[in-house]
């Protein structure tokens, strides 16, 4: 059957994409774009953040989501292998990485723990701050876009490791969230803020002696 002329005696024209149709392309192609963001900015940081300091508040929640514990404090990293998490509440606690050794010292016990720093970093939250090589230990994707953030997930490479997955969340190029599942089904949340790239940290920042009395444990 042939078209029906055109009142204006000009032939027709094929019809007008309907808004459904536009509509779908739209969503078809933004979770794609979204999608890329996260794991675009995860790459970014750990290209470009050479060093590095914020505020941070840690939330620790049980596996069956009745026990929350929140700690806050400060931390800094300076790449490869350095970086100093000094906790204030709910008790003093620090840790710190030298580029060989990580230390964890806790005053009230008048203890430290101390262990290679290979065996310490690989697959934990700190490989993202202070890391050499993360595509290394980790397979990276990107994760959809979630509570006004872009996120990338990091799985480690090593499945017989302490840690389960990994989620990071970026607040446009910033870096704003770590998650982390450990193999227990423990969830920890670390929220940064007041985050500074790329400043200068003395070297004195990531050393680490024994106060006198200190019982020390080397593994």
């Amino acid at each position: 059957m042939s078209a029906s002329p055109h009142p204006s005696g000009r032939a027709p024209v094929g019809p007008l994409l309907p808004a459904a149709v536009l509509l779908a392309m739209v969503l078809l192609v933004w979770p794609a774009l979204a999608l890329a963001d996260g794991l675009q900015a995860l790459r970014t940081f750990v290209r470009e953040a050479a060093s590095g300091r914020a505020v941070f508040t840690q939330t620790v929640t049980s596996p069956d989501g009745a026990r929350r514990r929140v700690s806050s404090g400060t931390l800094e990293f300076q790449r490869p292998g350095r970086f100093r998490f000094q906790y204030a509440k709910p008790f003093e606690q620090l840790i710190v990485a030298d580029g060989t050794r990580v230390w964890i010292h806790d005053p009230e016990l008048s203890q430290a723990t101390s262990r290679p720093l290979a065996q310490a970093l690989g697959q934990t939250p700190a490989a993202i701050l202070a890391g050499g090589s993360l595509e290394r230990d980790f397979e990276l994707s990107a994760l959809p876009p979630e509570g006004g953030l872009e996120w990338a997930q990091a799985l480690p490479r090593d499945k017989d490791g302490p840690i389960q997955s990994l989620r990071v969340g970026f607040r446009g190029q910033e870096l704003a969230v770590l998650e982390l599942r450990d193999s227990f089904g423990q969830r920890s949340r670390l929220e940064l803020r007041d985050l500074r790239l790329n400043v200068p940290v003395t070297a004195g920042t990531f050393r680490f002696t024994p106060p006198p009395g200190t019982d020390v444990i080397e593994q």
